[in-house]
């Protein structure tokens, strides 16, 4: 009896690892634009942390004493409000922008893009160009290449230990914090969190790249929800470029019957996402503009107008309008709506800022006793206030109780505020029993001092039935 024997299973990945991207080296005006943005961003995020103000920190986000403080603005958990005002203006900025000129922020001011941008620096300065990179990475591990990799990965790792440093300085004065590592006396929060920034840095930035916009950020994918047929794309001219196809610089184009494309797939080698742009729009297009530096420069090259790829609209490209016309309906009803909205808000914000109170109370019962009686036969109750300076200079408060209990703060009645200082006070508060109803009374603490405005707090009287 023959038995046939059962085949044997084959295993299927559904899954294709993309080919590393080691883009080509750009020179040209947007790559220019895009270095003064990597200059600025990192000297606004390391210098600001060192800037002092008023022998402070100018910015320090202190979770500890549960203020932020901005340069001359002291922020308390009860000013989220402006948090929320502040997050809003930023996503209508995203939309605006976008509606502009597409991912104009993800090519150029992202962070993901400009650390990126510095660590591919680092990776050229010791491995040279792409041609030399790829060379080194098939070849075997020589001498030379650990060398060269070994102060590529140094230099990573020094980068993003100074990045995850700054990020924790601007929670924990840096001053501080510099003084504490230097000393060996690192906590073990300050400690976690530099860790875990410097490896969210050294591996987004060195290793994933490309592969956190094009599958980790969600802009990529809502994106399109905010382009419409004049918003400014990365876009190649197929009417002028097709068909494409490599010739000499005396060849006439016309005679071979190609388009203006030589095929020469510079614009691929220098995109940090690895797409073809002439394969039309595509959501991993981060807009940096490389491919336009590459392209203008090969047309320079072979004595072709420049334009092959640029910053277009999908209605200039199919009606031929020139750039003039095409920035004329940058400012099309979509856009007007979203610069309106944004600057109502940013005045509403500004203008909710400058209004603040100088001083911000909030008042807390002593609720281990609910009253007491006093010698002279009078109620007393014992708050808690937390007074918060929102100011700069230091402010002597005096405090009031205002109600129908002939109400009067007993002992300690001022008390001193120093600049952006947040402190607890207690005050004891007696009441008349002649005049109090049983129960719950409400009064008003009023809080005064020089230069404010006074501050009225409700707060409740207990009396015995």
């Amino acid at each position: 009896m023959h038995i046939t024997p059962e085949p044997q299973a084959q295993v299927v990945s559904l899954f294709k690892a993309d080919d590393k991207v080691v883009p080509r080296t750009v020179h040209g005006p947007f790559a220019r634009a895009r270095w003064v943005m990597v200059w600025l961003t990192q000297l606004a995020y390391y210098g600001t942390a060192w800037l002092q103000w008023n022998g402070r920190q100018a910015v320090l986000f202190d979770v500890e004493s549960r203020r932020f403080l901005l340069g001359p603005l002291v922020f308390y958990p009860q000013d989220f409000i402006f948090l929320t005002g502040l997050l809003i203006v930023s996503a209508l900025s995203l939309f605006l922008f976008t509606a502009v000129a597409g991912r104009v922020w993800c090519g150029y001011a992202c962070p993901q893009t400009v650390y990126t941008e510095i660590f591919l620096w680092f990776e050229r300065t010791f491995e040279g160009d792409r041609s030399a990179r790829l060379r080194l990475s098939a070849g075997p591990w020589t001498a030379e290449r650990i060398l060269k990799t070994s102060a590529k990965q140094f230099s990573w790792i020094v980068f993003a230990v100074w990045t995850g440093f700054t990020f924790v300085g601007y929670f924990t004065p840096i001053r501080v914090l510099w003084h504490d590592t230097l000393a060996l006396q690192l906590g073990g929060w300050s400690l976690f969190w530099i860790a875990f920034y410097s490896v969210a840095t050294y591996g987004n930035a060195g290793f994933m790249r490309e592969q956190v916009c094009k599958y980790m950020c969600p802009y990529a994918r809502f994106q399109s929800a905010m382009f419409d047929k004049d918003t400014l794309l990365i876009t190649y001219d197929a009417q002028r470029g097709e068909p494409r196809g490599s010739r000499s610089k005396k060849a006439d184009p016309a005679t071979l019957g190609l388009g203006s494309c030589v095929d020469c797939t510079l614009c691929v080698q220098v995109c940090p996402t690895g797409i073809d742009i002439r394969k039309g729009l595509q959501y991993e297009c981060i807009g940096c503009a490389a491919c336009v530096d590459v392209c203008d420069q090969v047309m320079d090259k072979m004595g072709y107008a420049r334009g092959l790829v640029k910053y277009s609209t999908q209605n200039a490209v199919q009606q031929g309008w020139s750039a003039r016309q095409m920035l004329q309906r940058a400012l099309r009803p979509r856009v007007l709506v979203y610069t309106a909205v944004l600057w109502s808000l940013i005045a509403a914000l500004a203008a909710g800022i400058a209004m603040r109170p100088e001083l911000r109370v909030d008042v807390v019962r002593d609720r281990s006793v609910n009253y007491r009686l006093v010698d002279d036969g009078r109620i007393e109750n014992v708050y808690r206030l937390m007074m918060m300076n929102t100011t700069e200079h230091t402010l002597q408060v005096t405090v009031k109780a205002q109600g129908d209990g002939d109400y009067r703060v007993v002992e300690a009645d001022r008390f001193e505020v120093l600049p952006s200082e947040s402190r607890w006070v207690v005050v004891r508060v007696q009441g008349n029993p002649d005049v109090l109803q049983a129960g719950a009374n409400h009064f008003q603490f009023q809080l005064q001092g020089d230069g404010i405005k006074p501050v009225n707090e409700q707060a409740t009287f207990l009396a015995p039935n």
